[in-house]
């Protein structure tokens, strides 16, 4: 993540236990390959297989003498982790991490604090640039409880997020919840497109549409591959949310 958050350039050689080492070269943080998509797939996929083993790495800044002639396919470094390190969420991590995570305050490291993708990511930046508790973080961020504990996961993964204390001021009305029931799909569903849990149907309806125009893929053609999977999973789990509701 950090050589990508500081759009490293050079040769990355990854060493792991009892395989012979793989290297990458970086360019403006993002590692380049091939000419296709077949090659970036290829690539994504060599470093999943390697963020599940014990690594060594060694970086040699600068070079650039090694550039793959006429590679024009890529994948960012920033963005192939947090899109790793979010799919590793589900329900138990997440109640694990509110329970964790209880009580203390959380904030962003500004030197780490990741590229925001959209107005979600503004608002849990902002929300995160001093130390608050999860409970309190949640209103201002105004995101599905899913998203938010996705990205707190992300940014400890990275070392991005700071610990401030064990104990702050009493909270506002609002309580971030601290234990999901794992039976209650309508509480899940409802705490998926962050609203609450008087809400009626047009609420709900309103709350779908208002986040599928912001996850839908198709409404984004710009964004690249890796930032694309995210947007799928995320629009996949409001919609199951919603069917979940109607």
């Amino acid at each position: 993540y950090r050589l990508g958050h500081h759009e490293a350039t050079g040769v990355l050689t990854i060493c792991a236990q009892l395989a012979r080492a793989e290297v990458f070269v970086l360019r403006r943080g993002a590692a380049v390959v091939g000419t296709d998509e077949l090659a970036r797939k290829a690539l994504i996929a060599r470093f999943a297989r390697l963020a599940s083993q014990d690594l060594s790495l060694v970086f040699e800044g600068g070079v650039t003498g090694v550039m793959p002639v006429g590679a024009t396919a890529a994948v960012g470094l920033a963005d192939w982790s947090r899109a790793h390190l979010e799919a590793q969420l589900d329900g138990a991590l997440a109640d694990a991490i509110v329970r964790e995570l209880a009580g203390v305050r959380l904030v962003v490291r500004s030197d780490l604090a990741p590229v925001a993708h959209d107005e979600a990511d503004r608002r849990m930046l902002v929300a995160m640039a001093m130390p608050r508790r999860l409970d309190q973080i949640w209103p201002l961020a105004r995101t599905p409880r899913f998203r938010l504990l996705s990205f707190v996961h992300f940014l400890r993964g990275i070392g991005a997020l700071d610990v401030e204390g064990v104990v702050a001021e009493k909270s506002s009305p609002t309580r971030f919840p601290q234990q999901l029931p794992v039976d209650d799909r309508r509480v899940a569903a409802l705490r998926m497109l962050g609203i609450e849990d008087e809400a009626d149907l047009d609420t709900v309806k309103r709350a779908y549409r208002r986040l599928a125009r912001a996850l839908h893929p198709d409404l984004q053609p710009e964004v690249d591959v890796v930032r694309k999977r995210i947007l799928e999973r995320r629009f996949a789990e409001i919609t199951a949310a919603y069917e979940t509701l109607t």
